[in-house]
């Protein structure tokens, strides 16, 4: 009996983008340009939040569409 539940899919690489942006420094290490006054660092802390948000809702709904429910 194949398991249904297999999380195996390769749309799950897609999750380590969240993971890794936030790790090249050189992306943040700035103080302009300024957005509504906070500096690069702050407003972009944020901007990695709504990546790892979108991320992971992609490949939730993607690797959702293929189970079957019982």
């Amino acid at each position: 009996m194949p398991d249904d539940k297999s999380d195996r899919s390769p749309w799950n690489w897609l999750l380590l983008v969240p993971i890794a942006i936030p790790l090249m420094t050189f992306l943040y290490n700035a103080d302009e340009p300024r957005l509504f006054g906070f500096p690069l660092f702050y407003w972009l802390q944020i901007a990695f939040i709504a990546l790892g948000v979108a991320t992971t809702t992609l490949v939730y709904r993607v690797t959702r569409r293929g189970r079957r429910r019982p």
